[in-house]
């Protein structure tokens, strides 16, 4: 299994790293989001209900 991830081609400094979910029914959502490892770019891209949005601005879950 390859485990390189790709360059951001937002800032060409960090990697995107992907992230995974849970679904309304507990299934797991495999690479629901990916975003850049580099703290100072904050590009980041996901899916939710089947729409793709990007450069939403990221903040950390309360749960």
């Amino acid at each position: 299994m390859d485990l390189s991830f790709p360059e951001c081609h937002k800032c060409h400094v960090g990697i995107l790293l992907p992230l995974s979910d849970y679904g309304r029914d507990g299934a797991t959502i495999m690479y629901k989001a990916w975003t850049c490892s580099h703290p100072d770019c904050g590009f980041n891209i996901r899916i939710d209900n089947g729409d793709i949005s990007f450069g939403k601005l990221t903040t950390q879950s309360n749960k």
